[in-house]
């Protein structure tokens, strides 16, 4: 469903990620490609693994509840018509109890789709605003961003293990007649490089799929501005109310429409966000909505069910 020609790019982000994996794979088995094959093996592995389990492990994280048509009518009803306007199947519906303003989407296929909403952003959000973001968390599951996002993931992990690997046993193919110097440069390299390079890659591919996740959602409610207005909402949200980083929030944090932790501020620490800059965002839908025509937005709306 992109209609941004971000395919090409991934694409490439991709391939450099796999050029790392087999330079550091090289190098741990110094020129053998047995053990390149073993880390690419782990590799497939584990994508499978955080692929199929990604809305589970997701929903763990967020102590999410399902919740019924009846506990959330307003909810169910912009999820349904959004569906159905996508020719879509019905996602399942969570809310996690926590006052922090986000939302994700997750699931291994449209048909295994769930959606989740905090608590938070449930009490910041007006309707119009709500369907703005409902609309961009189902385009990420429409367009299957979940598989992207599970083998960058598990590329950048592959290459930490090899990196590790590297680290304990000297890397450069230890015990056979490499030219050691050469050997112990191109580890100690890829030991400081590599990690770095990965993450760097996940990033702009997570990035890449925000971006797109904004504009086909807003083509989708037919309303960019109030998808603009919810980030601006969302991000002074969480500045206020950040969820603690931890480990297993960090694996989750991607998938989230809006980085669930406090910015440090300066340009460094915005260079190793998950999320593209909010008020690029919100520039780039502002002229997709004076496009379409629709140049102003005082939160006053409320959107008419045509279901």
């Amino acid at each position: 469903m992109h209609k941004h020609n971000n395919g090409l790019k991934t694409f490439g982000l991709f391939a450099i990620m796999w050029v790392i994996v087999m330079l550091i794979g090289f190098l741990v088995g110094g020129g053998s490609a047995d053990i390149l094959w073993l880390f690419t093996a782990i590799g497939v592995i584990m994508t499978f693994v955080g692929f199929w389990n990604s809305d589970k492990i997701a929903i763990r994280t967020m102590r999410a509840v399902p919740v019924s048509e009846a506990d959330a009518p307003e909810l169910y009803g912009i999820v349904r018509e959004l569906s159905e306007r996508a020719h879509q199947p019905m996602p399942r519906i969570y809310i996690s109890p926590t006052n922090a303003p986000n939302a994700f989407a997750t699931g291994r296929s449209p048909k295994h789709a769930v959606v989740c909403v905090t608590s938070g952003i449930m009490q910041i959000l007006n309707e119009r605003e709500l369907r703005g973001v409902l609309g961009h968390e189902l385009m990420h599951v429409f367009n299957r961003d979940i598989l992207t996002a599970s083998v960058a993931a598990a590329l950048a992990g592959v290459i930490m293990s090899l990196v590790r690997f590297l680290m304990f046993f000297g890397g450069g193919g230890r015990g056979r007649n490499n030219s050691g110097g050469l050997g112990l440069l191109g580890a100690l390299a890829a030991m400081l490089l590599a990690p770095f390079a990965a993450m760097l890659i996940r990033m702009a591919i997570s990035r890449t799929r925000e971006y797109d996740a904004d504009q086909d959602g807003a083509a989708l409610t037919g309303d960019p501005m109030a998808l603009a207005s919810a980030l601006r909402k969302i991000d002074a949200g969480v500045q206020a109310n950040p969820l603690a980083a931890t480990p297993q929030m960090e694996n989750v944090s991607a998938m989230m429409i809006a980085n669930p932790f406090k910015n440090a501020g300066g340009n460094v620490a915005k260079l190793f966000n998950t999320h593209p800059p909010m008020a690029d965002r919100i520039a780039r839908l502002e002229a997709k909505a004076e496009q379409m025509g629709q140049t102003t937005y005082d939160g006053t709306f409320r959107y008419r069910k045509s279901f």
